[in-house]
């Protein structure tokens, strides 16, 4: 919608700022909503706490309740990160060149498909792997 219909209503972004916009707006909703979650698995105590000991409201978030609801979080914020690494294949719609148009491409002009598809594959898991890897160990981290 950002790309074919905006411009119908003189709205025009470069492509690869429509493709940012959509996938954070995408996935905003599905992140808010995990935060949502989260946050409404503090215990009322905390909240009671925090009002009884004269928290300001910012504090309360910032030294209360959010160190809470991370922990929980980080899983899911490591899923949709991966997830929309996965989904930046669909900005091809768009005309955004992107690694797998790219890998077609290359094996279309020397007629050999393993290869580009390989190194397409392992650029994918380069970036995934260690992005995996990273959230597992500040989950780890957080449950110290």
């Amino acid at each position: 919608m950002l790309f074919f219909a905006l411009p119908l209503a003189g709205i025009t972004f470069p492509a690869i700022t429509t493709g940012v916009i959509g996938l954070g707006c995408y996935y905003a909703a599905y992140i808010a909503e995990a935060y949502r979650g989260a946050i409404d698995d503090i215990p009322a105590g905390q909240w009671e706490a925090a009002r009884a000991l004269d928290f300001s409201r910012g504090d309360t978030w910032r030294r209360i309740i959010l160190p809470q609801a991370l922990k929980p979080m980080l899983p899911v914020l490591g899923n949709y990160l991966i997830g929309m690494f996965k989904e930046t294949p669909l900005l091809a719609v768009i005309t955004i060149p992107e690694l797998f148009q790219a890998a077609k491409q290359i094996a279309g002009m020397t007629y050999r498909y393993n290869e580009p598809y390989t190194v397409m594959a392992l650029m994918f898991l380069a970036i995934s792997v260690p992005t995996s890897l990273l959230f597992k160990y500040l989950e780890r981290r957080s449950h110290v």
